[in-house]
């Protein structure tokens, strides 16, 4: 198959991606205890359609299913870049700590500063940055192990969980939301929580497209891409901030989230392949379409109760890891 024909059978796939995505969001906004048509559902979302059921419709499930789009595609692109940097299958913002860093960073807002919840973003931000500089402090001899990396990141997110726990356990005002939001839950997301990860989200996912051709280097091994000019110090050091920003800012939204930067760069690499022009805007929608299942699932499956998007994933996620931690083992 000549270049030309792989290239476009590539795009295909993303334009495929992007179409399923639409459909499950248009299955989610359906789904639930609140009946509307799949038409009504099309009018509202191009016209200013407000009739019947419409109006709870556009303020409850439009903001949550925007949110589980952005978080899941930034979880996923963050997946990407992390086992770019680390040369390690097995990265994941939750598995290296970065999570429980942003995590520790927003439930601080949340119970001890609720006026400043509008940074809780970037605050985040400021958390995972120094929880991943912690567990790659550790990790590093002379080159990143996988298996260190992983028992640093096992260490520092058990240290920060705690943490976050000791917090919400001394703060008893609204201790069951922020429990449920620490679990990865989408339930109270608003519409100024949808616009403010836009606009982060924007940001984050242009900056690490322009990186895909340092990742398409750096993937070919430290010596080779040394020769080839890249200056691997600085651009591990970019691509890692690119990523924690990603991770960061989606956890300051929608709580620990799991194991999705996990498994979708595995099936993104498996489907169409470890050029990262392609890799990242796929990834991002196969990421985008496995959480938005996962929290459909976990609003629907047990009406009226729910169950927070974060357990969904860990029940889909770790039969995965292990798979891919024996697999890796079995390689040693």
């Amino acid at each position: 198959m000549s270049n030309k024909s792989l290239e476009k059978k590539k795009t295909l796939y993303i334009l495929a991606s992007i179409i399923f995505l639409f459909a499950v969001a248009l299955t989610s906004m359906k789904l639930g205890s609140l009946e509307i048509s799949y038409g009504e559902l099309i009018k509202g979302i191009f016209t200013n359609y407000n009739e019947g059921n419409m109006s709870i419709i556009r303020e409850l499930r439009f903001p949550r299913i925007i949110i589980a789009i952005l978080v899941g595609g930034n979880l996923a692109i963050c997946g990407v870049l992390l086992q770019v940097v680390v040369k390690n299958p097995l990265a994941d913002p939750g598995i290296t700590g970065i999570s429980a860093g942003a995590s520790l960073v927003a439930v601080l807002i949340m119970v001890l500063f609720p006026s400043l919840n509008h940074l809780k973003p970037m605050l985040a931000f400021g958390g995972g940055l120094i929880s991943a500089l912690l567990v790659f402090s550790i990790a590093y001899d002379k080159g990143f192990s996988p298996l260190r990396i992983i028992l640093a990141g096992v260490a520092i997110n058990a240290m920060l969980s705690a943490m976050s726990s000791i917090l919400t356990t001394i703060n008893s005002n609204g201790l069951s939301s922020v429990t449920n939001w620490l679990n990865g839950s989408l339930a109270t997301v608003t519409w100024s929580d949808a616009r403010m990860l836009l606009i982060y989200s924007i940001i984050g996912v242009l900056i690490s497209f322009t990186l895909r051709e340092t990742c398409n280097l750096m993937s070919l091994g430290d010596k080779t891409a040394k020769s080839l000019g890249v200056d691997i110090h600085k651009q591990r050091m970019i691509i890692s901030a690119v990523a924690v920003f990603l991770a960061s800012i989606s956890t300051g939204i929608a709580g620990i989230i799991s194991f999705v930067g996990l498994i979708v760069p595995h099936i993104g690499r498996f489907i169409i392949g470890s050029d990262h022009k392609y890799l990242i805007p796929f990834s991002f929608s196969i990421g985008a379409i496995l959480l938005l299942i996962a929290d459909t699932v976990g609003r629907c499956l047990f009406t009226p109760y729910e169950i927070p998007v974060g357990l969904v994933m860990s029940v889909i996620g770790g039969p995965f890891f292990i798979f891919l931690l024996r697999r890796s083992m079995k390689k040693c």
